[in-house]
């Protein structure tokens, strides 16, 4: 199949291209390559998909209508799936405009082309943190998502919402995913498993929120793109619908459903700090912190839709993933550090 996938260059977009170009399909991956992070791991992240044949970068911003109608138009796609996104939900307090950019009008542009085309699936990059401090545990999809305590929250949220209104205008078979804290190799330095990794090493010390007290369902990144593999294969229709309506989302106006993805597991930050030092042979200097401005004290996914759907719930331990990522970052620590250079689309 061909895809169209945006953030490429990005944590899960890569490993998504990935998997897809090693299961034989033809990808067009678009990226800005902005500089929010160490740009050296982008380009690197690029440079390891463009082995494979079938990878076709395109560099542009998602803003860019006229650049993504190109690229789009080009890929001739089957399947789009969105991922690209200002992320971050602290720099969402330093710099909204960049989200409200990224994740609304850039979001916009795709789903307008994906009407242009005629899109046979769009598939959309959405996240956990829009179920705000929710009371109710585990978070389900039919649980009322409607005051996020982020900005970063709220463009998600919304982008949900102008997807579920263009599904329904114009018949566009529309998946939503809300992600559960994925980690893995290859993440993004701005997050905690980066963070933690690079001080112990060098012997700085690692701050914990909430003074260890918040838990998190970490989603290891090879379950996550599993889960979206699989879920790429059931188009939203009234064919796909389950029988079980406590959980199905499937909407009754449009071919649009919202999906959790987490393992349902959620762990202390105090725990996944141990799972790190363990991991490391190593000791962290801690400094216990106050919540922040935005933090939720919980997160915690129930899987029962996606598994209903997939026969598939991500179950991969925290001990393995945080091992995988340890593994990777002693490897690419090196390379991370010299100076980026410009890459050649």
């Amino acid at each position: 199949m061909r895809y169209f996938i945006t953030g490429t260059a990005g944590f899960i977009g890569f490993h998504l291209a990935r998997r897809l170009l090693q299961d034989g399909h033809t990808i067009t991956g678009l990226d800005g390559m902005t500089h929010y992070y160490n740009i050296k791991l982008k380009q690197m992240r690029h440079a390891a998909l463009a082995q494979f044949p079938a990878f076709h970068p395109v560099i542009a911003m998602l803003e860019d209508r006229e650049a993504v109608e190109k690229a789009i138009a080009e890929a001739d796609a089957d399947v789009i799936i969105h991922l690209a996104a200002q992320a971050g939900v602290r720099y969402s307090l330093e710099n909204p405009k960049a989200y409200l950019s990224s994740n609304l009008e850039g979001s916009w542009n795709i789903l307008e082309i994906a009407r242009q085309v005629g899109i046979g699936h769009l598939m959309l990059a959405s996240t956990s943190s829009i179920y705000g401090a929710n009371a109710s545990i585990p978070f389900r999809e039919t649980d009322r998502a409607d005051e996020p305590l982020t900005f970063y929250a709220a463009t998600k949220k919304s982008m949900e919402l102008m997807a579920h209104s263009y599904s329904h205008l114009y018949k566009i078979p529309t998946t939503a995913f809300r992600f559960f804290t994925v980690y893995g190799p290859w993440g993004r330095p701005d997050m905690a498993l980066f963070k933690f990794v690079k001080n112990i090493l060098e012997d700085q010390p690692i701050e914990i929120y909430g003074e260890g007290a918040m838990s998190r369902d970490f989603t290891y990144i090879d379950d996550l793109v599993e889960a979206v593999v699989r879920l790429s294969k059931i188009v939203p229709s009234e064919p796909s619908r389950i029988a079980d309506a406590r959980v199905e989302t499937l909407s009754h106006q449009a071919p649009f459903r919202i999906i959790n993805i987490g393992g349902g597991q959620p762990q202390t930050l105090m725990t996944f700090v141990e799972t790190v030092e363990k991991s490391l042979g190593r000791t962290a200097r801690r400094r216990l912190l106050p919540m922040q401005k935005g933090d939720v004290p919980h997160t915690f996914a129930s899987p029962d839709l996606l598994y209903a759907l997939t026969g598939y719930k991500p179950d991969t331990t925290l001990d393995v993933g945080v091992e995988a990522f340890v593994s990777w970052y002693l490897e690419a620590c090196d390379e991370l550090n010299t100076a980026p250079k410009e890459l050649v689309a």
